[in-house]
């Protein structure tokens, strides 16, 4: 049995993603700030997170 979770996002979804991965690593590395993402970009990664945390067993946390 494998513990890997698999999921596919739309590719506006896993460029929103990428880019707020891409600032907390800029951020940890050099401190630069971390930008608040547009509105759009914000609910699609409020789905995004919540589909990781229910496939991590953590559905009770709010995004």
């Amino acid at each position: 049995m494998t513990d890997d979770i698999v999921f596919r996002l739309d590719r506006a979804s896993t460029e929103d993603l990428y880019e707020v991965l891409w600032l907390f690593g800029e951020h940890i590395a050099a401190g630069a700030p971390i930008t608040e993402p547009p509105a759009e970009a914000n609910e699609r990664l409020s789905r995004v997170f919540k589909v990781l945390g229910l496939a991590l067993g953590k559905p009770g946390r709010v995004v």
